[in-house]
């Protein structure tokens, strides 16, 4: 349970004399990270989170029950993936051309459409790209208040630093990219978090050798290793465990 001191005195306390939390996400329900991800995960008793699109969802559905089934968190990664146009990729569905409205409706529905796929209906929230905003110039909004109304935890992406679990906003918590990190990399990025009683979410795509969206499995494996030795006192679980440990710690709950 929380120690109610930790917002009082401005110390924060991590069950267990634990010294830094991570979490290990995913983004997309990418067939690799059916194949080569989760055994990586379920070898070394590792929970993570999974921000799933719809279609390789029900592409892979008894896997991902599977998944759900072994501890693992499924997460809300939108309907339709809507990105700035920026992206080419984007560009017949911009964050550009969104309301707060259209994107309240969009997260709903993708929530609703998990649930009827897997029974379960997503607590915690990845921003695709990374992107908080809809609209453009001065009709420009965030649309973080949309996600905290919803989910306990909004991850974005592609950000410079951990979590400082009694500051950081849980509705746009940070997210390090790990895709490409070798074992080094992976670890400043721990040691850091370490080193301020941190909430480090890592975020990934693909699980394979090599390749621009791609965690490396060998780094993967490693870090899983090094964050269950008992030693090393981190606490490594989903978005949605650390996230709601965070929330009562901060609000006196049980």
């Amino acid at each position: 349970m929380p120690n109610r001191s930790s917002a009082e005195d401005g110390t924060f306390r991590w069950p267990d004399g634990k010294r830094a939390a991570i979490s290990l996400s995913f983004d997309d329900a990418r067939a690799s990270q059916i194949e080569r991800g989760l055994p990586i995960l379920d070898a070394h008793g590792v929970r993570g989170t999974f921000y799933v699109s719809l279609d390789p969802l029900r592409s892979r559905l008894d896997a991902w029950r599977k998944a759900l089934a072994n501890g693992h968190e499924i997460g809300n990664h939108s309907l339709r993936h809507a990105c700035s146009g920026n992206f080419d990729f984007a560009r017949d569905n911009p964050l550009e051309d969104y309301t707060l409205e259209r994107m309240e409706r969009d997260l709903l529905e993708a929530n609703e459409a998990i649930g009827k796929l897997i029974g379960v209906r997503p607590r915690t929230f990845a921003y695709p790209c990374g992107q908080t905003f809809v609209g453009r110039g001065e009709d420009l909004k965030s649309y973080v208040p949309v996600v905290a109304r919803h989910f306990l935890v909004g991850r974005r992406a592609f950000d410079e630093t951990h979590n400082h679990p009694l500051f950081c906003d849980l509705a746009r918590a940070t997210g390090l990219d790990m895709d490409r990190a070798g074992t080094d990399e992976m670890m400043a990025m721990v040691d850091a978090a370490a080193a301020d009683d941190g909430w480090l979410i890592l975020m990934g795509h693909d699980v394979g050798d090599a390749g621009r969206q791609v965690t490396l499995a060998d780094t993967l494996d490693e870090l899983c290793r090094y964050a269950q030795e008992p030693a090393n006192r981190l606490w490594i679980d989903t978005v949605a465990a650390i996230g709601a440990y965070i929330y009562r710690a901060r609000n006196g709950g049980p």
